[in-house]
């Protein structure tokens, strides 16, 4: 028997701030290196590797993070640690800025990547208990949690490219500044925000998680991360050696940001049926559509198709499991159970930019490899429909 959910008055409003924890640590922390990546490769004289390199060891972070994750909430409780590690997530950002060491960067990335994923872990619980108080639209509350980070990806997207622009070449830093002082004024509302403590919410108990009654799920996870990552780490490289300037970059990344918007509406009926992976099936299979498009060449056209269509099903992915999970689990399994989720995740995107980056190096086009991120993000759709629903 189920505990009743905690009272949420204004849940939409709570899980909106809620959803500032991502913008951030995902939104900005993660996926604006994809802005600054042409420029400090240039600048630094980074192979492609190397750039990958730079991702991988933020997705190590975010492993590390989500193995750890479920620990640290039982001992602070979920609000307290979405806003630690939001503020990590902003310090991280000022380190970027602050050396061009090959070293410091790494240490970095590695910081955002593991307050990343404490906070995504923490947050997909709390958004979830949030949302438990109102039955009714559950689904649709949860999903503006996952709308987080195209927060992040629309400003970064809006604002990186002109920089770059305005500044010239070697500007890098600057954009990183610009990202740190963003990330800060968003983080206000998060360390304001009244989440008082619920069953979920605080005496987090640590329960068991069995791995095989969702290895193929898991392992269609892992496969999203390993894909999906390396469409938003060298999509934006692909836009400017097919010629885009500053406007078509932030045209692109924008696009991929405002098709986030339109997630919960999109998906709410989709997310409803999701007992079993059918749900992760269909939105994933989206997803690798979108991937697969840049194939087809650099057509303005086909390129801004390729972000709406990736765009609105890459944040319903991750939705569709931490729903996955709330129809599977008990309310008191959800950190464990989502952080499992999450360390499938990780790995996948930890292996993901290294080897495409390698890919690239060794093939000497992009296009290659995003022919192979698109194959896993399929493979993982198929994978997904034959997850059944867990337990009785």
């Amino acid at each position: 028997m189920r505990a009743p959910a905690p009272s949420y008055p204004h849940p939409a409003r709570l899980i909106l701030i809620l959803s500032l924890a991502p913008t951030v640590g995902l939104g900005i922390g993660r996926f604006a290196y994809s802005l600054v990546l042409p420029d400090m490769r240039d600048s630094l004289a980074w192979s492609y590797s190397a750039a990958g390199f730079m991702n991988t060891i933020n997705a190590a972070g975010y492993l590390a993070g989500a193995l750890f994750a479920s620990r640290l909430i039982q001992r602070f409780g979920l609000a307290t640690s979405v806003r630690w590690s939001t503020l990590a997530c902003v310090l991280s950002l000022a380190l970027c800025a602050v050396s061009g060491n090959f070293v410091v960067l790494s240490f970095a990335r590695l910081l955002a990547g593991f307050a990343a994923a404490i906070g995504f872990v923490g947050g997909g619980a709390l958004a979830a208990t949030i949302a438990q108080s109102r039955p009714e639209r559950a689904n649709f509350l949860l999903s503006l949690f996952y709308a987080g980070p195209g927060i992040g990806i629309l400003a970064s997207g809006l604002v990186a490219p002109f920089v770059l622009q305005g500044f010239g070449a070697g500007s890098w830093w600057i954009v990183w500044w610009a990202m740190t002082l963003l990330s800060a004024i968003m983080t206000v509302p998060l360390l304001l925000a009244p989440f008082h403590a619920g069953p979920a919410a605080g005496g987090i108990v640590r329960t068991k998680f069995a791995v095989m009654p969702v290895l193929i799920y898991l392992t269609g996870y892992f496969l999203f991360g390993a894909g999906y990552i390396a469409y938003m780490t060298f999509m934006i490289a692909y836009v400017r050696d097919g010629g885009g300037g500053a406007v078509a970059q932030s045209a692109f990344w924008s696009l991929i940001g405002v098709s986030a918007f339109v997630t919960p509406w999109v998906w709410r009926r989709v997310l409803a049926l999701n007992r079993g992976g059918l749900a992760t099936t269909i939105i994933l299979g989206v997803n690798a559509l979108g991937a697969a498009l840049p194939i087809f060449g650099h057509a303005p056209l086909l390129l801004a198709i390729s972000a709406l269509v990736f765009g609105v099903a890459f944040f319903a992915v991750v939705g569709s499991t931490t729903a996955f999970v709330r129809y599977n689990y008990p309310p008191e399994a959800w950190p464990t159970a989502i952080a499992a989720m999450t360390i499938a995740f990780g790995i996948g995107q930890t292996l993901g930019p290294i080897v495409v980056g390698a890919i690239t190096d060794a093939v000497g086009s992009l296009s290659f490899a995003l022919n192979v991120s698109a194959a896993m993000l399929a493979l993982g759709a198929l994978l997904s429909a034959f997850q059944r629903k867990v337990g009785p």
